[in-house]
């Protein structure tokens, strides 16, 4: 990772200690079974972030002066087990800081890790998945840290809720709740899948997005483009339903599989990161100098509903 600073933010905004917010890059590309390059994601990702616009016209916020403190990426790679150990441990780390932590893939198997960090500290934890793919077989490839797997641990210790599924083997039938599977074919007649969708949500809510979530006519670059996706103001209108109803506790993101020649992708995936703060903070004041602080602190803001720390 050649980035200094998330999105070439001022040093004042991107410290640990002034940071509200962490971003983990995970480039991690162990499993995947067709296009390979998610492990080049994070620092496309990071280059197009750096050429962003960083005033959200729709939120009239520059979310960046919470600060926003690029951690050195997770680079384990020995193992599908051990990156996902990594993940978890780093993961918890931040958490644990007080931060609202998020990430960046790297294929969907880091999300096993970072789930997993978020359930052992939140109460009653719900997973939202955006996602073309069901990715809940208890093992693939002779491995449980498979991008095939990315879900299945969540949908058997937490409320899973997956959205945008058009992809599956018949295996996963009845892994899945279908009371809380909104599939593309049906989301598209019906016009309350959204409301539907946030109600079957708790009230603490981990988001994970794999990017093959969109359309590939918006986002092609994805290891596995599945046709007949999402759009990005239908997408943006749920999540930001979501963050102003629940208590979004943190979010990756996943599955960029950068293409030279189309930049549009990740493109897309740094804005859609950043619309993503910009809909946790906007309603989170920021005080001292110049209508700023450093000390934003999410436990004085009651925003986190913990379990023991020492977990």
């Amino acid at each position: 990772m050649n980035n200094l600073n998330y999105a070439g933010i001022p040093d004042e905004h991107a410290g640990l200690d002034n940071a509200s917010i962490v971003l983990i890059p995970v480039p991690y590309d162990g499993t995947s079974t067709w296009q390979k390059g998610a492990d080049k994601g994070p620092e496309a990702f990071l280059d197009a972030s750096a050429n962003m616009e960083l005033y959200d016209i729709e939120t009239d916020t520059e979310v960046y002066h919470h600060g926003v403190f690029l951690a050195d990426a997770v680079t384990e790679n020995s193992s599908p087990e051990a990156m996902v150990d990594a993940v978890h441990a780093t993961t918890k780390k931040y958490i644990k800081k007080n931060k609202f932590v998020t990430l960046f893939g790297g294929e969907h198997s880091i999300s096993i890790g970072s789930i997993r960090a978020f359930n052992e500290m939140y109460e009653n934890l719900s997973v939202l998945q955006l996602d073309a793919h069901a990715d809940l077989r208890k093992e693939y490839d002779g491995s449980s840290c498979n991008h095939a797997c990315a879900v299945y641990e969540a949908s058997q210790k937490a409320n899973l809720v997956q959205v945008g599924i058009r992809s599956m083997d018949s295996i996963e039938l009845g892994v899945n709740d279908d009371e809380k599977t909104f599939y593309a074919h049906e989301m598209v007649q019906d016009d309350y899948w959204q409301e539907k969708a946030v109600e079957a949500l708790t009230e603490n809510v981990f988001i994970t997005i794999d990017l093959d979530a969109f359309d590939p006519s918006i986002c092609p670059s994805t290891g596995t483009p599945e046709p007949g996706g999402m759009y990005w103001y239908e997408t943006l209108e749920f999540l930001k339903t979501v963050f102003e109803e629940k208590n979004v506790v943190g979010f990756d993101i996943v599955e960029l599989c950068p293409n030279p020649s189309e930049k549009s992708s990740d493109f897309l995936a740094a804005k859609l990161y950043y619309k993503m703060l910009s809909y946790k903070f906007k309603d989170i004041a920021l005080e001292g100098e110049n209508g700023y602080t450093t000390t934003n602190d999410f436990a004085k803001a009651g925003l986190k509903k913990m379990k023991n720390l020492e977990n």
